[in-house]
């Protein structure tokens, strides 16, 4: 596609937005130039959904503060100490940034300093794709070649590749998750290279911040050979060598169902059918508790309910595992090759309609059994007793079946 170098509201409505020219309208109150910035600008170029609308100004913080109260906006400091406000406007949020050059880098965070340049700001940016900036009538400023480099699908760094991620190592990783969602074809050759010859740097990276770039990462339509070309180059070695299953990967992503693409499905494809490592590499990456879980029963669901072969173990699995996990294990079925079984699962997961068991402790109290673990007991032999029979029995049925329990137990 031929990327437009003018942003235009018929083809980038947020541009003229009420909101939008609200927030344009204070910063520009204090006569300073203000433009967007970042991925706003190469999204909306592309004809992409843009989420998030990042501004640039020279104001110092405290000033863009007092533009935006002024204006009767509200401003959130999130980030003043670097540089960054964010001012809500019709609900939405837009993040403001005066515009910084970086004083010392470390690998893993900047010491910055505030500039006037807008060259200077763009040129500590990444890649040239994310150093374009609009001004708010739509002319695009492309200082290192940005909109050809999204023409070609190219993600090249801004100047020299090793120097932006001696800056910051997190840079590695950015670049595959970039070449995952924008690039086309071969990768920009002194990039990758850069990023093989630093790939030992990155376990210095911290857990958060690896996770949310191999999740972002894994969103991409063709992510499996973007990790195809990490495991080439040496990236994965040092923090993740045990995404291993690209070619389930790739059955996954040949799925037709939205939920094939949820990342951490897709992680799930990745890793060996083993709960340890799915345990261990959840805690590596710090994953919240819900991910982790889940993450390891797609690892190894339980045995006496998967595989579900017929009716019956698909109803077992559903009621002990839920629909979703029963689903994604029917996606990571046919993602190996079997389509009849992970299509017999995903049908009765999209049909599932939750039973519950039709007695409940207090039955057993009415029954006069004293409070305490035989309730838990009897309870979990009756629902033993009922998943046996399939979930058919009803209220009465299970009553009668307790009272048995509890008058052998008597016995």
């Amino acid at each position: 596609m031929t990327v437009a170098e003018t942003l235009t509201p018929d083809r980038v409505p947020w541009l003229a937005a009420p909101e939008t020219r609200a927030v344009v309208a204070a910063l520009e109150a204090g006569g300073q130039q203000v433009r967007f910035v970042g991925g706003c600008v190469r999204d909306a170029l592309l004809g992409r959904r843009v989420v998030d609308i990042d501004l640039a100004t020279r104001e110092a913080p405290k000033r863009v503060m007092a533009l935006l109260q002024a204006a009767g906006l509200k401003a959130i400091p999130t980030g003043i100490e670097h540089g960054t406000v964010t001012a809500v406007a019709g609900g939405r949020p837009f993040e403001i940034t005066t515009l910084r050059r970086d004083v010392t880098t470390d690998g893993r965070r900047a010491v910055v300093a505030f500039t006037d340049d807008w060259q200077e700001d763009a040129a500590r940016r990444d890649f040239t794709i994310n150093a374009l900036s609009a001004d708010p009538d739509g002319t695009v400023h492309d200082p290192f070649g940005g909109i050809a480099d999204l023409n070609a699908g190219r993600v090249r760094f801004v100047g020299d590749a090793a120097t932006r991620i001696r800056e910051d190592v997190l840079r590695i990783l950015r670049f595959f998750r970039f070449q995952a969602h924008y690039g086309r074809g071969e990768p920009d050759a002194a990039g990758l290279a850069a990023c093989r010859e630093q790939a030992a740097l990155l376990p210095g990276l911290s857990a958060e911040r690896i996770a949310a770039e191999l999740l972002k990462l894994l969103k991409a339509g063709d992510a499996a050979g973007t990790v195809a070309l990490m495991r080439e180059a040496g990236i994965l070695a040092p923090i993740l060598a045990e995404l291993t299953d690209i070619e389930r990967l790739r059955g996954l992503q040949s799925l037709a169902e939205a939920e094939a693409r949820d990342p951490v499905l897709r992680l799930a494809a990745l890793l060996p059918d083993d709960p340890a490592v799915a345990g261990a590499v959840a805690e590596r990456l710090r994953l919240s508790n819900a991910d982790r879980v889940r993450l390891v029963t797609l690892a190894g669901p339980p045995e006496d309910c998967w595989p579900a072969a017929d009716e019956r173990g698909l109803c077992r699995a559903l009621r002990r595992l839920g629909k979703d996990i029963v689903r994604d294990l029917g996606l990571l079925a046919a993602a190996r090759g079997d389509s009849v079984g992970g299509r017999a699962a995903l049908a009765a997961a999209a049909s599932w309609v939750p039973v519950v068991l039709p007695v409940k402790g207090q039955d057993a109290l009415d029954l006069g059994v004293p409070p305490g673990p035989r309730i838990g007991a009897l309870i979990g032999a009756l629902e033993a007793w009922w998943e046996e029979g399939d979930y058919r029995a009803d209220r009465a049925a299970c009553l009668d079946r307790l009272r048995t329990f509890v008058k052998e137990q008597r016995e």
